[in-house]
């Protein structure tokens, strides 16, 4: 795949002119446009209606999620999926505490485009509604044969997933895929210097405590992937996918 002209604000959830409307709330970068139709064409020929629960999402989106959590409005989770108590911690606990499975605004792989979470919805029983929790993806999870067929073909199609397991940083999510081809250029874009920038000049909850420790963030909670993006000769050749 080519190089391409990435702009910092693109890297960072502000600009959305690199982006095809699935839905009125659906995003994904037009370089994966085709090879995510064809990953969905394959998936339906094996009994999987592939679908996104969550695509592009903005910088001003991850902000209130954040911010939300942060002030308690809403869950934070430990990697049991236990709710944390917020009221006793200090600023850089609560931030080290929603980390685990919220990515900091300006560096979530969602700003690209490039990076979807993903179900069937065939395989979700009437009446349940979707949580994107590890379980469901599990042995007696309802998409566990999903991720069977995923983990055996989606790098076929140029995808891999970055948080396929727990490397001490954001929890494992087993729904998260991500565009290699593409991904990989905007992650050599996220620099250190480009998000506490960001940061300094955004109206964040906890923004003294994320500054102090964001060179350790950096390291530990956004560049701490699963690398396994080493795609074989066959997805190498489906450049035409983007």
């Amino acid at each position: 795949m080519n190089k391409l002209l990435i702009r910092n604000a693109q890297v960072v959830g502000q600009d959305e002119y690199h982006l095809s409307w699935l839905s009125p709330k659906l995003a994904i970068h037009n370089d994966m446009l085709s090879a995510w139709k064809d990953l969905v064409s394959h998936a339906k020929q094996s009994g999987f209606e592939l679908s996104i629960a969550s695509g592009y999402r903005s910088f001003d989106r991850q902000l209130s999620i954040w911010n939300k959590k942060f002030n308690g409005e809403l869950a934070v989770r430990d990697k049991h999926n236990n709710i944390i108590e917020l009221d006793h911690l200090n600023e850089t606990d609560k931030v080290m505490a929603i980390l685990t499975y919220s990515a900091l605004p300006g560096a979530s792989r969602h700003h690209w485009g490039t990076d979807i979470d993903v179900y069937a919805t065939n395989l979700l029983p009437n009446g349940k509604s979707l949580q994107l929790e590890p379980w469901e993806y599990q042995e007696q999870g309802y998409f566990f044969p999903l991720s069977q067929w995923l983990d055996q073909h989606a790098n076929e199609f140029g995808f891999f997933f970055p948080y396929s397991q727990d490397r001490g940083g954001i929890a494992i999510e087993p729904w998260h895929m991500s565009f290699q081809p593409l991904a990989q250029q905007y992650e050599n874009k996220l620099t250190l210097p480009l998000l506490a920038n960001l940061i300094g000049t955004s109206k964040i909850s906890g923004k003294k405590a994320i500054l102090a420790n964001l060179t350790s963030i950096f390291t530990q909670y956004i560049t701490n992937i699963c690398h396994t993006h080493l795609l074989d000769n066959n997805a190498i050749n489906k450049e035409d996918h983007g």
